[in-house]
């Protein structure tokens, strides 16, 4: 079964995540199938991309998100999104609505939650 979770990534005490989509199997740092997008909590905002057409790829042949990746899609409101292409709604234009929504969140990413000077 294939899972869409996180895959850690950066040094000791500053995470920041890939969403993969991998075996269940796999260890969380092991092997994967395809990167589907990035995340880190550390900004404020934290930084979500996400290529949205893949994981409806993947989600639609029967991936499942884990618990953590649940609540990153619905901080960016995917997972809606995914029920409009289920119901038949175009890939292009709930992409397109992605990538305004992302825009909106205007994030520089040398931006640092903690205040390590």
């Amino acid at each position: 079964m294939v899972r869409i979770r996180l895959r850690r990534t950066g040094s000791r005490h500053q995470p920041s995540y890939r969403v993969v989509a991998a075996d269940k199997e796999s260890p969380r740092d092991g092997k994967f199938l395809e990167i589907l997008g990035h995340y880190n909590p550390r900004t404020e905002p934290s930084t979500i991309v996400l290529k949205e057409d893949r994981i409806y790829d993947w989600m639609s042949k029967g991936a499942q998100p884990s618990d953590s990746v649940v609540k990153i899609f619905n901080s960016v409101g995917l997972l809606e999104r995914f029920e409009r292409f289920k119901a038949g709604e175009e890939v292009e234009t709930l992409v397109a609505e992605a990538e305004k929504i992302y825009e909106e969140r205007n994030i520089d990413p040398r931006t640092r939650r903690d205040s390590d000077s």
